[in-house]
């Protein structure tokens, strides 16, 4: 499996290109924003973009999914409780306060447990909420994308509407902390740094 970093837009996203390296498709997790870039980097890479995941429905992961999708036709693929809760009128409302675009409602939502098929990659759904109520990392042995659930240092905020400080750290307990110690983290920023291992952040994240 590849992995391709690409830090993007104002909110300073950890964007990934995830591409199967035999059938060259790929799959394209929180384009929050620097559309161009990404499609850039897609064309450099000579890969097919065949989804569009979020990891969770927050503006600053899922603002270049519209553009994204115009230019690939790619399928967006979400937790079926972001899906939902993002798609409510008042939590719209809230989140424009941010200035960025939301994602187009999803045309596949998933659950806990199901896989996300790249070509002969399979990305496991791991539902991971209380940053979001439908966040997700996105698993292939050793490679563990975390979004806004763990960061190198840290962990998600759980201040914004459909947050929670306790039901994250039992996410983080019960999901991620289980698999094994050299499971390597790409996060959803780099707050604390862009990458790391799970073994690591059990020993030196303070919030764990």
């Amino acid at each position: 499996m590849i992995i391709k970093q690409i830090i993007v837009g104002s909110m300073v996203v950890c964007c990934y290109v995830v591409a199967c390296e035999k059938t060259k498709k790929a799959a394209i997790v929180d384009p929050g924003g620097d559309e161009d870039k990404v499609l850039a980097e897609v064309e450099k890479m000579g890969v097919t973009v065949e989804a569009i995941i979020a990891t969770h429905g927050h503006p600053d992961h899922v603002c270049g999914n519209r553009k994204i999708q115009e230019a690939t036709g790619a399928e967006i693929i979400m937790h079926s409780a972001d899906a939902l809760f993002f798609d409510k009128p008042e939590v719209k409302s809230y989140f424009s306060m941010l200035g960025l675009e939301p994602s187009p409602f999803p045309g596949r939502q998933v659950e806990d447990g199901d896989s996300i098929e790249i070509g002969e990659i399979k990305l496991q759904v791991i539902h991971t909420p209380g940053h979001t109520p439908g966040g997700i990392c996105l698993y292939n042995a050793p490679d563990l994308i975390t979004g806004d659930t763990l960061f190198v240092d840290g962990l998600g905020r759980t201040d914004f509407p459909g947050g929670s400080h306790e039901e994250l750290i039992q996410s983080i307990k019960t999901k991620l902390l289980v698999l094994p110690d050299e499971t390597v983290i790409w996060p959803g920023h780099g707050y604390g740094g862009y990458s790391s291992t799970l073994g690591v952040e059990k020993t030196s994240n303070p919030y764990l």
